[in-house]
């Protein structure tokens, strides 16, 4: 089988386990289905998620001029304490940002190897946690809109990190379940005195089921490095594909990639 496309983040659907559909160009292929398989992935070029030009990926999945000039790309996606569509104050696109910015946000737990904070619009969950690699996620508090859930996370990241340690979420092999509802009492007391009444207790723990196993090592690599690549496809998680001798590639960081693909029968 061969199959030729821009890449954009793997779909996912929350199941046991969890189903994994890389994404060429509107193409979904079913990964979970070629388990075992040796696939070759060929770096042949790029498109642009915003302008689909061929012009070399900057960041996610947009090249240098649109990465300034997006308003999908804009500082508020990174980091939502500097959202001001709730003023009327827009940055890239006021409208756009009106749709990102002034609908429901979760502020969450998630365990990823280690204990994290993190911000995401309701509409994403639980792509979000997914996405992230997380073996739990918990909800600590419901805002009305992405500058709320920010400042928020601002306060807790003071205590807890709000980045994701690929390495330690793929080696973790963490048995049993973790008490986050315990993290968001000791951390209660960090939230903004503001943002108090956002606080949300009681919510349902999400827990997540991987086709997956902790390999002996691990060895990432890009398409930048490595045009060309060539393993047996051993298990997913997160937005990372695992192969055989503990390869790993990150399909999230590489949006924007036209490849080919080709799977060995």
């Amino acid at each position: 089988m061969q199959f030729r496309g821009q890449i954009l983040k793997m779909t996912s659907f929350n199941d046991q386990p969890i189903q994994y559909y890389l994404n060429l160009s509107g193409d979904l292929i079913h990964m979970n289905e070629l388990f075992g398989k040796e696939l070759t992935i060929k770096h042949s070029g790029f498109q642009c998620v915003n302008c689909n030009l061929d012009k070399a990926v900057y960041r996610m999945g947009f090249c240098k001029s649109c990465f300034f000039e997006s308003p999908f790309a804009s500082d508020t996606i990174i980091r939502p304490e500097l959202s001001t569509a709730h003023l009327g104050i827009g940055e890239r696109d006021l409208n756009i940002e009106k749709e990102i910015q002034l609908q429901p946000h979760t502020v969450y737990l998630a365990y990823t190897g280690d204990v994290k904070v993190g911000v995401t619009r309701n509409t994403q969950i639980p792509t979000r946690w997914i996405d992230q690699g997380a073996t739990f996620a918990l909800p600590i508090a419901r805002t009305e809109n992405r500058y709320e859930a920010g400042m928020i996370e601002v306060a807790l990241k003071d205590h807890l990190p709000d980045k994701t340690n690929w390495k330690k979420m793929l080696q973790d092999d963490l048995e049993g379940e973790i008490d986050l509802a315990d993290f968001q009492k000791k951390i209660k007391e960090y939230f903004p005195e503001d943002f108090q009444k956002f606080y949300s207790e009681g919510e349902n723990l999400w827990r997540f089921d991987y086709p997956f196993d902790k390999p002996e090592k691990i060895t990432s690599f890009t398409l930048d490095k490595k045009p060309e690549f060539t393993g047996k496809l051993t298990g997913i998680k997160g937005q990372y594909l695992g192969f055989d001798g503990g390869d790993f590639i990150n399909i999230r960081s590489h949006e924007g990639y036209v490849i080919e693909l080709n799977v060995k029968n």
